[in-house]
């Protein structure tokens, strides 16, 4: 007889007692294809031993689940508790002239083959939930709680991400000892050895430096006394770059004449924070490390330290801070992916991952502008970032979004040169130039304010399918650096020219949220052909879930005259000001599109696929496609809502 998977959840988090509790009320169920469970029978929680059971609603497909006989990995079975009512958390969500009757309905669970199930009372399940706060939000209606579930699996153990302290973590970081860091090999040359000699051993051992043993030093000791750093020297690539600049012969010019003797060394048990203090200070990015009997053990190189460090915020940004050209920001940029990284694996929520990227995003696109541009242009312009960038949704580097609005009657002969090393120095960088020329270098996204406002005008025409998209752009627009009024003036004129625009104009501007699928179809093809391996179609998780609620949150912003804030999270709090929507569907929003850029994330930093859009259902666990259709639920109702609040006929 089968039994539960107590390594599995939701019974994974069962006390001893729970455990026996459960299996007193558990019993098996055969279903023969297309045989449907009982009105009697929809108040268990089911688990799918093998087989497969549809999900239906008023006769149409909403799901499948599936058994192990379905899967590589025989414990990853199904669940589903069949007294969940659909769209429960809808109830009274949508905008305000709207109603909605589904909560009334039920599902309906018929096999679509033979299939085996463990029934287990939902009386029991409702006992424990009550005393076992985990196994309550596994199960829970409420979207929200499963994915917080989610979350504190994801970080190995329940951790409130509101109590994290980020100072106190880089604190501990900082007192950590020298040695912890990984440390460059030691390469000694005698100071009479050419700069080629040295060179040959650079690059051997894939090094950009090597020390410099004076000619009056033991030629084969590798002692450093502590207080006498100065007995050695370092020659780095720069040097012997100077040095043939100034046509000096590699092969006969010493290494002395060009090495640096005035060494800064720092001892190995020495704290990070001191190594940082001192690279700092002495504008240095190599320390020899040297151990209590004067040895030199290693040399710390500020990218490698940096590499350590790199899951701290307030460290990517001071490196920013003092980048004084693009190979710095180059640096700075890369440990902005490792902080993602990190911070994905320590189970943060993507939210505060998101608008922690954009912040350090904006920092790096402001200093990139800054080397580029005189302080005069800064002062007269106000540059901006759109799209995911400009909502704070935007986690891993993709297409860029940027635009320039200058101050009336300013201009700069060389703007147009201006914008075109930005966006080039970005893509350098790792931000891909955008496919739709939504950038500085098209003079559209680079005018005077009255121009600006004026083009933006038109667009409220709606009279090409393009302006709609130019439109969204500049509703998601948010400030980087300048003059931030040019920005609040953009806004306003919004506001204007919206009010000024065909009363059906929103209406249109809806139609883009409903213009993909619904997602019964993909579910439907997720189905293994019985008698072999299938291969089941991947997931648009952009088109299936972000952009249709990014869309439509967006809309309803602006039918609402909620055009001061770019990101969709500030667009529902204030939609549920306005009371367009209510605060348990604004929750339910954030966290299904949070889903579906968390899940997004894990595809990037998974595979090589820069866009990482598509996610195969099967590469996820149990938990994850329950979560994955419970999100792609709400898509689908919150579509319903708005083809019925804006009275479209897309299907």
């Amino acid at each position: 007889m089968p039994h539960l998977d107590f390594t599995q959840p939701p019974f994974d988090v069962l006390s001893l007692a729970e455990r026996q509790s459960i299996r007193k009320h558990t019993q098996i169920r055969y279903l023969a294809k297309d045989e449907s469970l009982s009105v009697k029978e929809s108040a268990y929680l089911y688990v799918v031993i093998k087989g497969q059971i549809e999900q239906l609603l008023n006769g149409e497909f909403v799901a499948a689940y599936l058994g192990s006989n379905h899967s590589d990995n025989p414990s990853n079975n199904d669940w589903f508790d069949s007294r969940r009512l659909p769209e429960s958390l809808s109830k009274n969500s949508s905008p305000a002239d709207d109603s909605n009757t589904e909560g009334v309905q039920t599902y309906q669970f018929r096999a679509a083959e033979d299939t085996l199930l463990l029934q287990v009372a939902g009386d029991a399940i409702d006992k424990i939930s009550a005393q076992n706060h985990l196994v309550r939000q596994l199960l829970s209606d409420k979207l929200p709680e499963r994915l917080k579930a989610l979350q504190q699996r994801r970080r190995g153990k329940a951790i409130d991400s509101s109590h994290y302290n980020e100072q106190q973590e880089v604190q501990q970081i900082m007192l950590q000892p020298v040695i912890d860091v990984t440390l460059l090999p030691v390469h000694i040359v005698d100071a009479h050895a050419s700069l080629y000699e040295a060179a040959a051993i650079m690059t051997k051992a894939g090094l950009k430096h090597v020390l410099v043993r004076p000619s009056d030093h033991a030629e084969n000791t590798m002692s450093l006394p502590q207080r006498t750093g100065h007995l050695l020297g370092i020659l780095t690539d720069t040097d012997i770059c100077r040095a043939v600049s100034d046509q000096q012969n590699p092969a006969t010019t010493p290494c002395q004449r060009y090495a640096n003797f005035n060494l800064r060394t720092i001892r190995a048990n020495d704290e990070i924070g001191d190594a940082l203090l001192t690279m700092t200070r002495y504008r240095i990015h190599r320390l020899p490390v040297i151990d209590h009997d004067g040895n030199v053990v290693g040399v710390l190189g500020q990218s490698d330290m940096l590499a350590h460090i790199s899951h701290h915020s307030q460290l990517i940004s001071m490196q920013i801070e003092q980048a004084k050209d693009l190979s710095s920001l180059d640096t700075a940029v890369e440990l902005i992916g490792r902080y993602i990284r990190a911070q994905h694996q320590n189970g943060v929520k993507i939210g505060n991952i998101s608008r922690m990227v954009q912040t350090l995003n904006a920092q790096v696109f402001t200093k990139l502008w800054q080397l580029i541009v005189p302080d005069e242009v800064v002062v007269n312009s106000c540059l901006i970032v759109m799209g995911s960038e400009g909502r704070g949704e935007q986690i891993m580097r993709t297409d860029q979004d940027n635009a320039l609005i200058l101050r009336d009657g300013y201009s700069h002969p060389n703007l147009a040169q201006f914008a075109d090393s930005f966006n080039n120095h970005l893509e350098k960088l790792g931000y891909p130039l955008c496919d739709g020329n939504i950038m500085m270098t098209n003079p559209m996204w680079r005018q005077p304010l009255k121009q600006f406002n004026a083009q933006i005008g038109l667009w409220f025409k709606n009279t090409d399918p393009m302006h709609g998209i130019y439109l969204a752009a500049i509703l998601d627009g948010e400030y980087v650096c300048g003059d931030e009024s040019l920005l609040t003036q953009v806004r306003q004129h919004l506001k204007i020219a919206h009010r000024q625009s065909d009363p059906m104009f929103v209406r249109q501007f809806a139609r883009a949220a409903l213009q993909f699928g619904d997602v019964n179809q993909w579910w439907q093809k997720f189905m293994p052909l019985l008698g072999g391996k299938s291969v089941a179609p991947d997931i648009d998780l952009k088109k299936a879930g972000i952009f249709p609620l990014v869309h439509g949150i967006r809309t309803l912003a602006l039918e609402n005259d909620i055009l001061e804030v770019p990101s969709t999270k500030d667009r529902l709090k204030a939609l549920v000001q306005a009371q367009a929507i209510n605060q348990e569907r604004a929750d339910t929003l954030l966290e299904a599109l949070e889903f579906f850029m968390a899940q997004r994330l894990s595809v990037a930093l998974s595979t090589d696929d820069r866009q990482a859009r598509q996610v195969d259902p099967t590469t996820l666990t149990a938990l994850e496609r329950d979560l994955l259709k419970e999100c792609l639920a709400v898509v689908k109702s919150f579509k319903t809502q708005l083809r019925q609040h804006y009275q479209l006929e897309i299907s």
